[in-house]
Formats: C-alpha cells, sequence, structure tokens
C-alpha cells in the first residue's frame, strides 16, 4: 500500500509539472521608467529558489546562535557518560571485592559531578568492606549531603558500621529510624536481628527470627539453630532455679520444643539438682521422637531407689517393646536398674547392650556391678575392654 500511494504521488507531481510547462502565462515587473516580462514558469522557479535560500540562510543562522548551547550540552552528555561508566566501574570493582579500586572510582564520578549520591553510596560501602570507619564515615556524610534518595542505604550501611564495632544500640537506632520513615524489609530486618544477637536480647531474636521465615528471608535450618542457641541461652540464665527453668520450657510453642532443645533443658535441670522435671522432659520427648543422647541421658540421671524409680524403669521398658535392639536403651535400662539394685536385671540389660553394639560406657557400667557382686575376675576383664574402646559417642562416654 505504501509503494503505491508513493506511485500516485509521483504521477500526480509529473502531471503537475507538464502542466505547468505548458503554461504560456508570464508576470511583468513594472518600476517606472524600467519594465520587465518573465514567464509564470521561470517566475515560479525563482520563487521557490528564493524560498529555498532563506529557509537555509535561517536554520544556518539559527545553527550559529544555538552552537554554546550545543556544546554546554554535549559536554554535560560526555561528562553523564563519564560518571556512568565511572559509577559502573565501581559498581563492578565493589563486587569483585577490590574496595580501593572501587573507591577511586566513585571518586572520578564524584568529582564528574554526576550520580553523586550513588558514588557516594558506592564509596562508603567499599571503605566500610576494609573497615576504614572515618573514610566510611565521610562519604555517608557525602551521600546525605546529595538528598534523601540515598536514606535506606545511608541507614543499612551506618547499622552495619555500627555492627561491626560491636555498638549494637548505634545500630538499633539506625535500624529503628528506618524502620519509622521506610518501614521494614528484610535486608533491615537481618541487621536488626544480628543487633539482637549481640544484645543478647532473646525474647527480640526468636521474635525476628519467626517474622523472617514467615516472610521467606530466612532458611528454616538456619532459624532452628539460631533458636535453639537462643532457647540454650536463655536456659543457661535460668540454671540457678529449677522452676523458672521448667516454666520457661513448658512456655515455649510446641513447635519449638525440639528433641534437641529437651536435651539442653533436661541437663540443665539435672545440673540445677532437678533430676525429676528433667526425668519429665526426657519422657515426653521420647514418647513422641527417639533422640540417643535423650536415652542415654534418661539412665544417668540420678534417682534414689523407690517407687518413682521403679516408675522409670517400666517407663524405659515400654519404649524397649518397639526398640528391642536399642544399645542405648538397654545400656540406660541397665543403669536404671542398677540404681534400684535389680542386680540379675541390670546384669541382663547391660550384657544384651554390649552384644548389640560393645560401648565403653556399658563395660564399665558392667564392670562397676561385678565389682559389686564380688567377681573381681569378671569385672577386670570389662575394664580391660572399655580402655581399649576409641568411644565417638559423647553420649555413651
Amino acid at each position: 500500500m505504501r509503494a503505491l500511494f508513493w506511485l500516485l504521488t509521483l504521477l500526480t507531481l509529473a502531471v503537475a509539472a507538464a502542466m505547468l510547462a505548458r503554461n504560456d502565462g508570464f508576470v511583468l515587473f513594472i518600476l517606472q521608467p524600467w519594465r520587465m516580462e518573465i514567464s509564470l514558469n521561470f517566475f515560479i522557479i525563482l520563487l521557490l529558489a528564493a524560498f529555498a535560500l532563506c529557509f537555509g540562510l535561517f536554520r544556518a543562522l539559527q545553527f550559529t546562535f544555538s552552537l554554546p548551547k550545543r556544546a554546554r550540552f554535549w559536554r554535560e552528555a560526555r561528562e553523564e557518560k563519564q560518571a556512568r561508566d565511572a559509577v559502573e566501574e565501581a559498581i563492578r570493582l565493589l563486587l569483585a571485592g577490590r574496595y580501593g579500586h572501587a573507591i577511586r572510582a566513585a571518586e572520578r564520578a564524584w568529582q564528574a559531578g554526576q550520580l553523586t549520591g550513588t558514588a557516594a553510596i558506592i564509596a562508603a560501602r567499599a571503605a566500610q568492606r576494609m573497615r576504614e570507619s572515618e573514610k566510611a564515615s565521610l562519604w555517608l556524610e557525602r551521600a546525605r549531603s546529595t538528598g534523601s534518595e540515598m536514606e535506606i542505604a545511608i541507614g543499612m550501611i551506618a547499622a552495619e558500621m555500627a555492627l561491626e564495632q560491636e555498638d549494637f544500640t548505634g545500630a538499633l537506632q539506625h535500624l529503628q529510624e528506618l524502620q519509622r520513615r521506610h518501614g521494614r524489609h528484610i535486608a533491615a530486618l537481618r541487621l536488626e536481628l544480628k543487633s539482637m544477637q549481640g544484645a543478647g536480647n532473646i525474647p527480640a531474636v526468636l521474635k525476628l527470627v519467626r517474622q523472617l521465615e514467615k516472610r521467606g528471608g530466612m532458611n528454616a535450618a538456619v532459624g532452628e539453630e539460631i533458636r535453639r542457641k537462643s532457647h540454650r541461652e536463655a536456659l543457661r540464665r535460668h540454671e540457678g532455679d529449677s522452676e523458672q527453668l521448667l516454666a520457661y520450657f513448658q512456655a515455649l510453642p510446641k513447635e519449638e520444643r525440639t528433641p534437641r532443645l529437651a536435651l539442653d533443658a533436661a541437663r540443665s535441670l539435672a545440673r540445677a539438682q532437678a533430676p525429676e522435671a528433667a526425668a519429665g522432659i526426657v519422657e515426653a520427648t521420647l514418647d513422641v521422637e527417639c533422640l540417643p543422647e535423650l536415652t542415654a541421658l534418661y539412665g544417668q540421671l540420678p534417682a534414689e531407689p523407690g517407687k518413682a524409680l521403679i516408675g522409670r524403669i517400666a517407663r524405659a521398658e515400654d519404649w524397649l517393646k518397639n526398640r528391642p535392639h536399642d544399645a542405648i536403651l538397654l545400656l540406660s535400662l541397665g543403669l536404671l536398674c542398677e540404681k534400684q539394685m535389680l542386680w540379675g536385671k541390670a546384669r541382663s540389660y547391660l550384657e544384651a547392650s554390649l552384644a548389640i553394639t560393645p560401648s565403653r560406657a556399658a563395660h564399665l557400667a558392667l564392670a562397676r556391678l561385678l565389682d559389686t557382686l564380688e567377681e573381681p575376675d569378671a569385672a577386670n576383664q570389662h575394664y580391660r575392654q572399655a580402655a581399649n574402646i576409641e568411644e565417638n559417642q559423647a553420649y555413651l562416654a
């Protein structure tokens, strides 16, 4: 269609030109005492030529007078391109870990007067990575002078610098100011988590871990490890008061009372001279999930002969029905029966444990029992066997 349009246009122009060429008209110019007569076609040609000449002169004058403005525009465009190139180079060098070169590239962009805020932030980040706090602070001040669009980046870098200097209160102040102005985002929450960990604020740490997991900002395994460490620290703080310790553990959400944490709580209660409370935690956990360390601890908890100890033995024997080849459970049963002075049962359980998995702990327990039963030769044999075993399981040591 476009080709057909232009073809028709050319044909129309050709017809018009042919009609004008056959025109016999003329133009008469009179200026007494002169007169000039020219053909109409020639006059039209002269008129078009004069228009073209005037238009050309006008454009030339316009171009001439606009040269200073054009020169300024092209100079600014060149400077902006140089600044952008410098900023791109600074980013590349920052990501490559060449922090000194990144600062120099950012300095070039700053001096060019283009993208100054971005250049200052890059230089501040590079200086912070080099742990040059004074230089980083200088660049942060420069970034602040460029306007508020860099406020979030400035706050994040300032918080990281405070964290590196172990100024947890200062880091939290920067992050709280960011939160007040711009709301929370995942990177800021991670920094806040580190600040709270450094400050020892366990409730805040647990709250932030839950928020990060909910937003997909933290791996579940990492969150679990942080929670466990936080709970362990809380248990350690309550270790002088077994009632508070037990109350803290029982108040935890069910999903956070993992077997590993139950082990930590039971050990803390045992150190706090509350073996019955520790046994209760172990029993509640082992009823749901088996953990070798918990099974071993159950037999190691102090106990006096009596009804409570008989109840523990019965509970362990119930577990044994489902785990008849569990060497650690058999060892714990042997230790419990020894405490209850059920010598025959203790011996049979310990021998069964050794038959499944020989361990130093089982050999030593059986040797002590044989000493009690006045069988020194058999006891010495088990002492020698215990000495020859390289125990690599702490809960069986």
